[in-house]
């Protein structure tokens, strides 16, 4: 069951770890500028992107088979970023295997169990008519009865692919709403004494005060930095600042 992964650059090793509903190119602005100084690997997460598909999965399923590409690889230890669903999949491996992460970067969430709040997505990829639609223009016109925002129908559309029999989804969607409780769940207790960092969006409300004491209760060495008029997508919004403070704690 290997992931499908993208691979670039050369030096200490970087594994970045997309969010959910996405894959590894979401993650190219700082791929493209990381891996100047670093050989960067970026998984699809299972059920994302050209990876495989499994009925049912939680963090511990994700985390294993992140650490399965890195041994398929042939790395003892590497440097560890996620975003979104990939911070915490990201989590669950440093604070399981913390001997195999050098340095772990959460980018936007935390180590807590969140709220249901992707209804309308599911809801709306669901009622798009995939072996009816002509284009991408027609299935953003579905998805607009139930997602306003433009943006992120353009972030889903992008797993959007033409088949013989018409358009499908590369992500698993029947599978990632079934198990969405487990998505949305805490991280393992346990704790990580490496280097890491959060970085948060100011706009965002993924990271509280009061999830403080559950993230430095795992993460006791953790530096916090906040990335100035940006959302939950801090390395799409602001590409160069937030590669800058990545690249600044890989090197310190």
């Amino acid at each position: 069951m290997s992931l499908h992964f993208h691979r670039s650059g050369s030096g200490e090793p970087l594994l970045m770890l997309h969010g959910l509903f996405g894959s590894w190119e979401n993650l190219g602005g700082p791929i493209k500028a990381l891996q100047q100084q670093f050989d960067v690997i970026a998984p699809d997460m299972l059920n994302h992107g050209r990876s495989p598909q499994v009925d049912q999965f939680n963090y511990s399923t994700f985390a294993d088979s992140v650490l399965a590409l890195a041994d398929q690889l042939g790395l003892q230890q590497f440097n560890l970023l996620g975003h979104s669903m990939g911070g915490k999949i990201a989590m669950e491996l440093a604070l399981n295997n913390p001997e195999r992460v050098s340095r772990l970067i959460v980018v936007d969430i935390a180590p807590v169990q969140y709220p249901h709040h992707h209804t309308d997505v599911f809801k709306g990829l669901k009622q798009v008519p995939l072996n009816e639609i002509k284009s991408r223009t027609e299935a953003d016109q579905h998805l607009s009865h139930h997602i306003d925002n433009a943006s992120i129908r353009a972030f889903l559309l992008k797993n959007l692919y033409r088949t013989e029999a018409g358009f499908d989804w590369r992500m698993n969607i029947e599978a990632l709403e079934r198990e969405y409780d487990q998505i949305a769940s805490p991280m393992s207790e346990g704790e990580y004494l490496g280097p890491t960092l959060f970085i948060k969006g100011s706009e965002s409300d993924y990271i509280k005060t009061e999830y403080q004491n559950e993230v430095v209760k795992r993460f006791p060495k953790v530096q916090l930095r906040i990335i100035e008029g940006t959302g939950h997508w801090p390395h799409a919004e602001k590409p160069a600042l937030f590669t800058k403070i990545v690249e600044r704690f890989l090197q310190s």
